[in-house]
């Protein structure tokens, strides 16, 4: 039980928000790629299939990460108790549940056609060179959203298998999402990082982050309009809209304390509500 308890620390599962937030992308593509006069059971089980994939992928992403910032991770009191970096498990165990992970995700991933496949594992490099890139670049958040978002690019390939200018759009838009709301998210470590020499669009943008945050949340915004018109969507798409834009604007940006780390875990995690108003948008707009 200490073990299995020692896992879900590890692997965040006590915590939704992070394999929410992979999901989410992947029903997105799904749903605005599926054509619902067909057998609804196919969509569930995509839908199914994009879920546990999520999960485990987010785990494995989650003890890459923790390896690989295990010294970080000690001098930051946030992190330092985490599994890794407290000593309680081992570098080489760790890897062994990576390796496991992976090959479960992979299990799930051969039942798709094989241009997602193919694409699945092109994705592989950004997902773990992710947790390095904080070493090199203020920009770390932008590679998580290249990587958290391709599971849209992939929920549209396991429908459609080709590609055309609607999920590109979706998928640059969302990538802006991720970069507003892992800068919310990274508000809480910046003392921590600045001493520590970890580099972060929160740290980039601290001293004017509303303008930044208004800039990505206003391009996903245009994104998900552009969809909308791409698809054909009907009248209610563009009027239930309302909601994700009051959420985006009023309740992040307008709401945000960058210096209250409870307000900022807040927020962050509203997101997960978000991922799921967009869901329902896309679906009332193929109705």
């Amino acid at each position: 039980m200490k073990q299995l308890n020692l896992f879900i620390e590890l692997t965040r599962l006590k915590n939704p928000t992070g394999y929410m937030l992979l999901f989410w992308p992947c029903a997105w593509g799904l749903t605005l790629a599926y054509d619902f006069s067909s057998n609804i059971n196919n969509y569930i089980f995509y839908l199914l299939l994009f879920f546990l994939g999520s999960v485990l992928m987010r785990s494995a992403g989650c003890i890459i990460n923790d390896i690989a910032d295990r010294n970080f991770d000690q001098k930051v009191n946030r992190t330092k108790n985490r599994p890794i970096a407290s000593g309680k498990i081992s570098i080489k165990l760790a890897l062994i549940y990576v390796l496991v992970l992976c090959l479960f995700a992979f299990f799930i991933l051969i039942n798709f056609n094989f241009l997602t496949i193919v694409l699945a594992i092109c994705s592989m490099p950004f997902a773990f060179s992710y947790p390095l890139m904080k070493r090199y670049t203020y920009w770390p958040q932008l590679f998580l959203g290249i990587t958290f978002n391709y599971g849209l690019i992939l929920g549209w390939t396991s429908v459609i298998e080709n590609l055309n200018i609607v999920p590109i759009i979706f998928y640059v838009g969302a990538i802006f999402w991720t970069l507003g709301y892992d800068t919310i998210y990274g508000f809480q470590d910046i003392k921590d990082d600045e001493i520590i020499g970890i580099k972060s669009t929160s740290i980039k943008f601290k001293k004017n982050p509303v303008l930044f945050l208004f800039t990505c949340y206003l391009i996903f915004t245009i994104s998900i309009l552009t969809l909308g018109v791409q698809m054909n969507f009907n009248s209610l798409f563009f009027i239930f809209f309302i909601l994700p834009f009051v959420h985006l604007f009023v309740l992040q940006i307008k709401n945000l304390k960058i210096k209250d780390d409870l307000n900022c875990l807040k927020i962050f995690k509203s997101n997960n509500f978000l991922g799921l108003l967009i869901f329902c948008n896309i679906l009332i707009g193929k109705i």
